[in-house]
């Protein structure tokens, strides 16, 4: 991802380093930690896995609903969620609610998760006193 594209998500290279080349700023965990609460739920990983892989990039919720063994309300639920996580975004049409990825928030997960190729860990990489290499 660009400087250009990472300043559009209001974020710079500088300001918002990956999680493994610097510490996270208190706001960045506080912001950070609800879409990994989104996530944590595998009802919702799933419905962001079938939204994501969905051909023409969005899907109606009449479609996510007999994927579960859960009540429509239940998962209207969890797509509210993921929705105030900032991963995905909906629109109403008619009767229907169709949703679509949001990449960018993907895309700054990846990024804040990835090390920069080439570099090695920190200490943590090491191997512990004691144990076999």
């Amino acid at each position: 991802m660009s400087n250009q594209e990472l300043e559009v998500l209001g974020q710079t290279r500088e300001c918002c380093p990956g999680l493994l080349t610097a510490p996270l700023d208190e706001e960045q965990a506080t912001e950070l930690s609800k879409v990994f609460k989104a996530l944590a739920d595998p009802v919702r990983l799933r419905l962001l896995s079938m939204i994501a892989s969905r051909a023409g990039g969005e899907v109606c919720v009449c479609d996510l609903t007999p994927a579960f063994d859960l009540s429509q309300p239940t998962i209207s639920h969890h797509l509210k969620h993921l929705k105030q996580a900032g991963l995905i975004d909906s629109e109403r049409r008619g009767t229907w609610v169709y949703y679509w990825l949001l990449p960018e928030m993907t895309d700054r997960l990846a990024g804040i998760l990835t090390r920069p190729a080439g570099q090695p860990l920190g200490q943590s990489d090491h191997t512990p006193a004691g144990a076999a290499s």
